[in-house]
């Protein structure tokens, strides 16, 4: 009986052993620090776009079947309810339904570098430089 109860003991002091092992191997791996995810290409961009439009979209579609259930809820009370003859109060007035209609997706047009938009050119060409060699200070006053 006592050289059962001693091998328990070492039993489960080995699984203490090894489960803190485990414990320690794997928590230096979580404190590891990742590098950063690399920068979406374009293609990953547009792609994410219409998958957000598709989601609103089916989002728009959710909320038309929604609608129209509960109007044939409403429309079946109603018919359920004056049928037993009870007194069915006055319907109240809400927006009607809007069908989204098919999916449609038109992608944003590619945004010029400002370089190209033009935004660092003067609309005009220059008359008189934007400086000269007298400070303001010095300046003779305009009238």
């Amino acid at each position: 009986m006592m050289t059962m109860m001693k091998m328990m003991k070492n039993a489960s002091t080995g699984l203490a052993v090894a489960a803190a092992l485990m414990v320690a191997a794997f928590s230096s791996a979580s404190w590891a620090k990742l590098p950063p995810p690399p920068e979406p290409t374009p293609e990953a961009k547009a792609k994410a776009a219409e998958t957000a439009a598709r989601t609103a979209w089916t989002g728009k579609v959710d909320a038309y079947k929604l609608c129209l259930a509960q109007d044939r809820a409403a429309q079946n009370y109603r018919a359920g309810a004056s049928a037993a003859g009870k007194q069915v109060p006055a319907a109240v007035s809400t927006q009607p339904c809007t069908d989204p209609g098919p999916f449609a997706y038109v992608p944003p047009e590619a945004v010029k570098p400002l370089e190209a938009a033009g935004a660092h050119s003067p609309s005009t060409p220059a008359t008189s430089p934007h400086n000269s060699a007298t400070p303001d200070a010095q300046a003779p006053k305009k009238q």
